[in-house]
């Protein structure tokens, strides 16, 4: 996998970064080949710079302001040099020439700050969290609002496309295309996009193709036409990293073909190479200890060494460089060390001394401060960089909590059931306090960090219709102590994802609920149940969203307007659960619902059979891993085990992978037995029978499980 050999070099450190505010300026001449970087951060600084002998030489730095830098991007006339900056500050716009000059200060007068930025030739492209505008020469030209947030933007290319063609990243897994004010067409994306890049930095051939990544990590190429999309190619996210945050196309392995250069939230940096079918297969990775906010290929140290420059959450601009940074030399052989090197050994030293001075003051000063009664302790402000997703392959939240300075603890308390999942990534320690269900305290679990740690990793596993809040208190290493505390919703149907597509011919359980309601309190009820819909209230009289079991496979359809709301699945206790909780609300507000529900009896084998393959794994993983412990004697004693059966010495074999399974999926077995338990409750609910004193009988037959005599269990409890 590993044909390159890159070396990370740091830069320098600005202040913390958002997504896409980094980018490489193109180079002044084929003499000069090297290139600046242009850096923009949270305290409203724009420098740009470059490197000569190892030390960055700036061509020019603003002064920091009110507002952060919230996206960089490069302007220029269409098919033409790219040299001119552009950032996004709030609602405001402003350019820059290449030596420092605003040339722009445009305020939008929108009413919510600018998320993404695009800029060809004349043309200004912005969105906010919702709201899409089009500027011409800053004359407002178009307008959309999404019906979900707004991740990113992009446009093809002006000199190569016929027509203006903004393409939106939208939070509900949607690609939105637009002609001028209105919506052309959606493209279904396997996660919710994060980051839009033109393939091959022109839109390919035609001009056409766009590159995505999402937040669960996956990164595809659709290619956009005027009529209709069509899918190039998909790459999984099979090893579980983080969400893609940055895309760039340069090409680093030199064989004439641009690479594809990836930036993740989980410090992962990848270059995918293409095979003879364009396809891409990876070539190099490198992890980094915090999140990757931007990536850029190009020249930037030294002429004729490629590299990638790399932006990171914290502030970090480096560089993974294709040239050489160590000489080796063998026994009794003089290393020869240049003078540039030796200067910079020089400066380098001193830096130190200074720093090292400059700390010992600093602490002085803390000291006699800390002892002076009149002095007044400031509590210090700390951004912290999170991200709560539901992952769909095992049915799991990641909680990931990112600081700008080293973590010192995180305590996570909750107030409902759930499971921590081993994360590999994760050294932290943990260790658990001992809590009282009782008093509404669930969970208490304490991670300390090692030293420099910045970035933190969780994976947490929710049963649904139980709902409640999982609070964060993270603690940084500074001085005073001082502490955050950040608040994550567990819903009801926690472990639902938004989908495009329902499947009419399974058996359905529907619930219709009455009364006198309008939309958006409606909205509000069920957006509270389950997770992925936008906090504003969709436009039109009548909203439909569809939704996916992450642990079962089953689905949800939800229908609703003013008065009415439909709800449809084939699993019957999603519906029990959308019952209790919406009948709950509408409690609390004191309005009145009429409740009429179709139970379809078919559906609870479909869903047993749904849940068959699952406890049927699961059952026989827990046997093999029973059993290892006297597979394990039998081999101490025997020195030749070829008499035990193919299926024992399978299992002596895969050991440590069976084990590693077992604890990464603790409780699995019981969540199978509650869902199969809450099936047969509800089952009988809805009939108006409690066979809660049957529950043993039923915990009997799964003990001996059988699909045939679990299904007549339930078919014979009338």
């Amino acid at each position: 996998m590993m044909e390159l050999n890159l070396t990370r070099v740091d830069y320098v450190q600005v202040g913390v970064t958002s997504q896409k505010t980094m980018k490489l300026l193109p180079a002044h001449s084929k003499k000069d080949p090297t290139q600046k970087i242009a850096v923009a951060d949270h305290s409203g600084v724009l420098q740009c710079f470059n490197m000569k002998k190892g030390n960055p030489v700036h061509a020019f730095k603003t002064l920091p302001g009110p507002l952060k830098v919230t996206q960089l991007e490069l302007g220029g006339p269409p098919g033409g040099i790219r040299e001119k900056v552009f950032v996004a500050m709030g609602p405001e716009v402003r350019g820059f020439n290449k030596k420092g000059k605003q040339f722009l200060g445009f305020d939008t007068n929108l009413t919510e700050s600018i998320k993404c930025l695009h800029v060809d030739g004349a043309d200004l492209f912005i969105a906010g969290n919702y709201i899409y505008n089009h500027y011409r020469d800053c004359k407002d030209m178009n307008y959309f609002l999404s019906s979900d947030k707004i991740n990113d933007l992009i446009c093809l290319p002006l000199n190569r496309s016929p027509e203006v063609t903004p393409v939106l990243a939208c939070q509900d897994r949607v690609l939105r295309i637009l002609k001028d004010s209105e919506l052309l067409y959606e493209v279904e994306v396997p996660g919710p996009p994060t980051t839009l890049c033109l393939f091959g930095n022109d839109g390919g051939d035609e001009g056409e193709e766009v590159l995505y990544g999402t937040s669960d990590g996956r990164v595809g190429l659709v290619q956009i036409s005027r009529l209709s999309p069509s899918h190039r190619w998909e790459l999984p996210n099979e090893k579980r990293n983080g969400g893609v945050l940055a895309l760039d196309n340069y090409d680093i392995t030199g064989d004439g073909i641009l690479d594809l250069i990836v930036g993740r939230d989980d410090g992962l940096v990848e270059i995918y190479g293409y095979d003879e079918t364009e396809e891409p297969m990876l070539k190099y990775s490198n992890a980094c200890s915090e999140s990757v906010t931007s990536v850029q290929g190009g020249q930037v140290a030294s002429a004729g060494y490629d590299e990638v420059v790399c932006a990171t959450y914290a502030g970090w601009v480096l560089g993974l460089t294709t040239e050489e940074q160590h000489k080796e030399a063998g026994p009794g052989n003089e290393v020869k060390i240049s003078q540039d090197v030796q200067n910079k050994m020089i400066h380098l030293r001193q830096e130190l001394e200074e720093i090292q001075q400059k700390v010992m003051k600093e602490r002085e000063k803390y000291q006699y401060t800390a002892q002076n009664k009149k002095a007044i302790s400031a509590v210090p402000h700390f951004h912290i960089n999170d991200k709560y997703v539901l992952n769909r392959e095992d049915a799991s939240y990641t909680l990931s909590l990112e600081l700008q300075m080293a973590i010192d603890n995180v305590l996570l308390q909750s107030d409902v059931p759930i499971d921590l999942l081993d994360v590999d990534k994760n050294s932290a320690v943990v260790s658990y306090s001992a809590v009282d269900p009782e008093q509404g305290n669930f969970l208490l679990a304490t991670y300390r960090c090692q030293a420099n740690t910045t970035r933190l990793e969780l994976k947490i596993r929710s049963i649904e219709g139980q709902y409640g809040t999982i609070q964060a208190y993270v603690t940084p290493r500074l001085q005073p102590k001082t502490c955050q505390i950040k608040q994550y919703y567990i819903k009801p149907l926690s472990l639902h994802q938004r989908t495009h597509i329902f499947d009419e011919n399974r058996p359905h359980n529907s619930l219709k609920l009455t009364g006198q309601f309008s939309l958006a309190e409606v909205h509000s009820w069920v957006s509270f149940c389950i997770p992925e819909l936008p906090d504003r209230t969709p436009a039109g009289d009548t909203v439909s969203f569809n939704f996916v079991s992450t642990f079962l496979d089953t689905q949800l359809s939800c229908t609703y307007r003013k008065g009415e709301a439909v709800f449809k699945s084939d699993n019957i206790s999603t519906i029990s659960i959308l019952k209790d909780v919406l009948t709950k609300e509408a409690t609390k507000k004191k309005i009145r619902l009429d409740i009429t529900y179709d139970i379809n009896e078919e559906s609870i084998p479909h869903t047993l059979s749904l849940i068959h393959p699952k406890l049927e794994y699961q059952l026989l993983l827990a046997k093999k891993v029973q059993l290892i412990e006297a597979l394990k004697e039998l081999q101490v004693h025997e020195s030749d085990v070829s008499f035990m059966s193919p299926e024992y010495q399978q299992i002596l074999q895969d050991t440590d992978k069976l084990q590693q399974e077992y604890k990464r999926q603790p409780c699995h077995l019981e969540r199978l037995y509650g869902m199969i338990t809450d099936l047969f409750i509800d089952k009988f609910k809805f009939k108006g029978q409690n066979v809660k004193s049957k529950v043993p009988l039923l915990l009997e037959v799964l003990d001996n499980y059988d699909l045939e005599a679990l299904l007549n269990f339930f078919n014979t409890c009338e």
